[in-house]
């Protein structure tokens, strides 16, 4: 398929997802920590899609899975961490099987990753025309005068002057250095565009100026979004979906504004009352009492039985599968009745 025009871009960019199909498709993926007795299981047969132009947020505490889910979907998982189950299809082909070469030429143009740190994933010691230089020769043959031109275009499309092309990481702010790593992600106009906690080092005004940025971006181009975070406020007003992960599973599955006015698993619950809420009469915050399940150790029941205060002995010994209620997955003996008091 040959470029196409986008505002101040020509983008030569794979073929498009066939309409009505996901562009990323997860299947009981499984991720183990280590081998044998003592291998630790940090992603427990997730599923996951989305679809052209959707925008999936995924939440949860530290050591929830989240970010191990990430890493696994974009094929960036270093040892000892290995997928162990399942499959990651983008487009169809299933990036688990795919051998390193054809996995390089996919990812980038066809599928990008924004990782948490601008300031490490970012090269110190190059400015940010040498960066992205590195990036479109990496992944297509383009003179050099279309590479300036297509690195200036980018940087325009998050808000940063072409100026800074001759800027040095140090010498940005963290906002724009989050924004520079969202323009090199957005050089060849990829489907899909994977993000990692990107606005955790940013204050609050920051956020949200990089969140609005992201969503215009994705409205601009139409590409989809898997989007990471341990605020699920970040996420309220931009997602689309709303996936909630506790202990490597997935507990609840839906539409974002469904998930906030009516969560049906209480972690879910719990997460929600960890946080303010502008334009609501003033509340206590609760929190979630208690800690995260130790991986390490085999766990019978619910993974967040002793933690819930809505728990019953049942919860102890049964692990709960998947339920649909509602539009939506959960994992909790007791959704329905949940769902039928409203939440």
């Amino acid at each position: 398929m040959g470029p196409r025009a986008v505002p101040a871009l020509a983008v030569a960019g794979g073929a498009r997802a066939e309409a009505g199909g996901a562009v990323l498709t997860v299947r009981n993926l499984t991720v183990d920590y280590g081998v044998g007795a003592g291998a630790v299981r940090a992603v427990d047969a997730v599923d996951l899609e989305v679809h052209p132009g959707g925008f999936l947020g995924i939440v949860g505490e530290s050591g929830s899975g989240k970010s191990t889910l990430l890493f696994a979907i974009a094929q960036l998982l270093n040892p000892p961490a290995e997928i162990v189950g399942g499959e990651v299809r983008f487009r169809g082909t299933d990036l688990v099987t795919l051998g390193a070469s054809r996995l390089r030429h996919l990812r980038w143009r066809e599928f990008s990753v924004v990782m948490q740190s601008a300031m490490n994933a970012l090269n110190p010691v190059k400015p940010l025309a040498a960066q992205l230089k590195d990036a479109c020769q990496e992944h297509a043959r383009m003179p050099a005068r279309e590479i300036r031109e297509r690195s200036a275009a980018v940087l325009r499309m998050v808000g940063i002057d072409p100026v800074h092309l001759g800027s040095f990481p140090h010498q940005l702010s963290g906002g724009m250095r989050q924004r520079s790593m969202i323009a090199m992600a957005l050089l060849f106009e990829p489907q899909l565009v994977i993000m990692d906690e990107p606005t955790s080092s940013l204050d609050v005004v920051a956020q949200r100026s990089l969140m609005i940025q992201i969503k215009r971006l994705q409205e601009q181009l139409g590409f989809a979004v898997v989007f990471v975070t341990h605020d699920m406020s970040l996420v309220g007003g931009v997602a689309d979906q709303l996936a909630v992960m506790y202990g490597g599973k997935l507990v609840e599955l839906g539409v974002t504004q469904k998930v906030f006015s009516n969560p049906l698993h209480p972690y879910t619950a719990g997460l929600l009352e960890a946080f303010p809420s502008i334009g609501e009469v003033r509340r206590r915050l609760t929190g979630i009492p208690g800690s995260p399940p130790d991986l390490r150790h085999r766990l019978a029941g619910c993974r967040f039985a002793d933690r819930c205060p809505e728990a019953v002995p049942d919860c102890l010994r049964v692990d709960p599968p998947p339920e649909h209620v509602d539009g939506r997955l959960v994992r909790c003996i007791r959704v329905r009745e949940r769902a039928g008091r409203g939440g």
